[in-house]
């Protein structure tokens, strides 16, 4: 069970918590998908026995890197990363782009698979949830699955190139 969007996390966690210790719930956690609000999901996984946290990052917003998913492996936290596409408009200014050479080399024909590989490969981060209600798109999402995961070297450099496109 999750508070969304830390509406109200004070006050809901308290009973989540307990009902956690009842056996009702397994897991507890905490979700935000705008980046103002870091600072407040930082304070709740500092104070917080939580055991997963929501959170957005992709190729252009990665504030969360800095932060967010350091302390969430040092706290044992579970990380689900929204909004790996921006709601779609990640992939759609990359469309307009060839795809790099170092894409061939991590398995990917599609920014949607470079963009997923980008997020699932950081050691934070549990899993990614790009939502999609398209067939197609979730077909091309699973080739994200297959391949090498890019290292940190290449994580980087694939930071660099796409925010210099």
């Amino acid at each position: 069970m999750q508070v969304h969007n830390l509406l109200g996390w004070e006050g809901h966690l308290p009973r989540l918590f307990e009902m956690k210790a009842q056996g009702r719930l397994r897991y507890v956690g905490i979700t935000t998908s705008e980046g103002r609000r870091h600072t407040e999901l930082e304070r709740a996984m500092r104070t917080q026995p939580i055991d997963f946290v929501q959170l957005s990052l992709n190729l252009l917003d990665r504030e969360a890197e800095q932060r967010l998913l350091p302390l969430a492996q040092e706290r044992g936290i579970a990380v689900l990363a929204n909004r790996p596409f921006r709601e779609g408009a990640l992939l759609r200014d990359l469309a307009r782009h060839k795809l790099p050479g170092w894409a061939a080399e991590i398995g990917c024909d599609g920014w949607a698979q470079v963009a997923l590989k980008f997020v699932v490969s950081h050691p934070g981060v549990t899993c990614a949830i790009p939502a999609t209600s398209q067939v197609a798109h979730l077909r091309q999402n699973m080739g994200a699955a297959r391949g090498p995961l890019p290292d940190a070297a290449l994580r980087a450099r694939m930071a660099r190139d796409v925010a210099a496109l």
